[in-house]
């Protein structure tokens, strides 16, 4: 492998193999498409431990028919169309094997371009360092890589500094880097891998390497992990896309996602299930480990949704969420809110802290149910604040979901500024309000001269309850449409009921994993509808008598 650094001695001459040096590899036939190429290289590479450790690597038929979705559809000018690839299974169904062998085909095998620059994504150190090991035993097992290659263990990287059999990828390197590294940018990736997206608390080395290929006439990413439990990860993100692909919904040939998971709610010692979310069960995934785990699930409630995200690549998290995800998706029809203007409806208000997530949602009864949710959050720190969140704060931002008020802290009078122009817009009948702040707000819409129909709304059992069943009802009936709005999407996502004794319920900001406001103000504007009904309207408070003097 020649030197792997500077002073580093030359390494031992790899052992020699019969099948090491052919006069014609196997994937250079020339009756062989462009992925069965890609497929007889890693075939050809070495199994360097466990107990297939000597023989060479076989690609499960799943794993071929995703090389084949990647490599094979070519353009006119014969270059391959795919550029972004997602492949999601249950963990233990050798992802590592095929990202190694992969990486190896775009280096050194049929896949390498001249000066190419090959990368591979973990979440820290150790788990990069895991893959650039695997690697570098290969090559340390292979006498024809060994002899044309370098590498430097400190830094992770891998040249290549002889000529490969297929006379292409002479000065390509390699390079394993992590999530925590300090330099993510001025790359130009020919090929970049991610493993375990889903375990990334934040996005930027994603984003850092989605928009470095730019400089290659046929980059490619491939991103391999098991599901994110929450529905805004950017993982969660690209198979939701892929989906919209396979449904007709979208169009878009340069993007490929396989997927493997078992049925929502299916028995957790279905072994059809097992097999629907490993597909290497029984080759290289142990059955009786899968089943020990599965038993182990069944009789310990805590370790049932970790099982079932984990091994089962389930979307599911550790804590019960008061929101089935299927139901909420089940009522994501579009919503125009023009047809909506004019219409009654009723709201619920959520303002924020300092520097919180402020939030209205309005309810249309009448209309099949229409939501129409409004964001608000401070401008400044908005990128710091998505780090935090782990959510795309700005993204959603440019994209109209959120609106950024001005300075670092939430600017209230800013807000109730914008809420008399959406009042004006509709029909409203009522905005639920908490009752504890609910004063605070009057002064400070009479220091603006607005009027709003404000009907306070207390956030204890008793008047939560009555709110959640009726909210629980319609989204059950579907007959809420909130038009799949990604914040409040969130938001669902997060909610975590509490209960008294009576078996009264409320959502609980303390047990809900990250925020709820937008859910929180839906839920005060259904239960606000439910008590109108037959009833009075709600007194409009006239707030001008106590505007303040200039």
């Amino acid at each position: 492998m020649g030197l792997r650094g500077p002073g580093a001695k030359p390494r031992k001459k790899a052992k020699k193999r019969a099948s090491d040096t052919p006069a014609t590899h196997p994937w250079q036939a020339a009756d062989l498409s462009r992925a069965e190429r890609v497929i007889a290289f890693i075939e050809t590479l070495p199994v360097t431990k466990g107990i297939l450790a000597g023989t060479t690597m076989k690609l499960i038929d799943e794993q071929k028919a995703f090389i084949r979705e990647i490599y094979d559809p070519v353009d006119d000018d014969g270059r391959r169309i795919v550029r972004q690839a997602v492949l999601s299974e249950a963990r233990k169904n050798g992802k590592t094997g095929l990202i190694v062998g992969l990486v190896c085909a775009h280096l050194v095998g049929p896949e390498a371009e001249a000066r190419g620059e090959v990368v591979s994504a973990a979440n820290d150190k150790e788990q990069a360092g895991i893959i650039f090991s695997e690697i570098e035993a290969i090559i340390d097992s292979t006498s024809w890589i060994a002899e044309i290659c370098n590498a430097q263990r400190h830094k992770k990287i891998i040249e290549v500094i002889g000529t490969p059999p297929d006379g292409k990828g002479e000065g390509s390197t390699y390079e394993a880097l992590s999530s925590d590294a300090k330099t993510k940018h001025g790359l130009s990736p020919s090929l970049w891998i991610y493993d375990e997206l889903a375990q990334a608390t934040k996005r930027d080395l994603l984003d850092a390497l989605q928009t470095s290929q730019g400089g290659r006439a046929e980059p490619l990413g491939i991103v391999i992990s098991t599901q994110s439990p929450k529905p805004t990860h950017p993982l969660s993100e690209l198979i939701d896309y892929g989906e919209k692909i396979a449904e007709g919904i979208i169009e878009d040939p340069t993007f490929v996602c396989h997927v493997y998971a078992a049925p929502e709610n299916c028995d957790l010692l279905d072994e059809a299930a097992w097999k629907a979310a490993n597909p290497a069960l029984g080759i290289f995934r142990d059955y009786t480990d899968l089943k020990t785990l599965a038993l182990r699930a069944q009789r310990v409630p805590s370790f049932e949704n970790p099982f079932r995200n984990l091994y089962l690549n389930q979307r599911v998290d550790a804590e019960p969420k008061a929101i089935d995800p299927a139901e909420w998706n089940a009522c994501g029809e579009p919503v125009d809110i023009e047809a909506l203007r004019g219409r009654p409806c009723y709201g619920g208000l959520d303002l924020a802290s300092v520097r919180d997530l402020a939030s209205m949602v309005l309810f249309f009864p009448n209309d099949g149910g229409a939501v129409l949710p409004f964001y608000w959050c401070p401008k400044e720190g908005l990128d710091r604040k998505a780090e935090v969140d782990r959510v795309p704060y700005p993204a959603w931002a440019k994209q109209g979901h959120i609106e950024p008020t001005p300075g670092a802290a939430i600017d209230k009078a800013y807000i109730v500024r914008r809420l008399a122009t959406i009042v004006a817009m509709f029909d409203l009948k009522g905005i639920a309000y908490d009752r504890m702040f609910f004063k605070d707000l009057q002064v400070l819409l009479g220091n603006e001269g607005i009027t709003l129909p404000l009907v306070e709304w207390g956030q204890g059992f008793v008047s939560m309850s009555p709110a959640v069943n009726e909210f629980e009802t319609r989204l059950l009936d579907r007959e809420l449409r909130h038009g799949m709005h990604p914040v409040l999407r969130w938001n669902a996502s997060n909610a975590v009921f509490e209960s008294d004794a009576a078996g009264n319920r409320k959502l609980s900001k303390a047990r809900s994993i990250d925020r709820i406001d937008g859910l929180q103000s839906l839920v005060m504007a259904c239960g606000l509808a439910a008590r109108d009904e037959g009833e009075k309207k709600p007194k409009r408070y006239s707030i001008v008598a106590l505007r303040r003097p200039a």
